[in-house]
């Protein structure tokens, strides 16, 4: 299990990526939504916004997010540091049920170039 800082670490470090894609990526992050990450193995969430390619405004909460974010991640501490460092792979955390991943249809198609 990993600490509250590393997961926000782990965010810090997506939202560094997103904005220096390249392309379709760039495109598909270009996405002005809210956003929430719900660690579950550490109950908390982190909520941000989603803007100009970055996670924007993040904050931690105790327990699950007060609203529904546009986009919605769930996911064990260690999986989300594992996503960022690329050592697992989205699609089939997403696929097995490690991680959760809930948008609008429209959302959902944009980000799956993000897979």
């Amino acid at each position: 299990m990993r600490t509250i800082e590393e997961c926000r670490g782990a965010l810090d470090q997506l939202s560094e990526n997103l904005a220096q894609a390249n392309g379709d990526l760039r495109s598909a992050a270009a996405l002005d939504r809210s956003l929430s990450c719900r660690i579950t193995d550490l109950d908390v969430t982190f909520v941000g916004r989603l803007a100009q390619s970055r996670i924007q405004d993040v904050t931690t909460l105790p327990g699950p997010p007060p609203e529904r974010a546009q986009i919605r991640l769930t996911m064990a501490s260690d999986d989300l540091v594992a996503l960022v460092e690329g050592r697992l792979n989205f699609a089939r955390a997403w696929g097995s049920g490690r991680v959760k991943l809930e948008a609008g249809l429209r959302d959902l198609l944009r980000l799956r170039s993000l897979l």
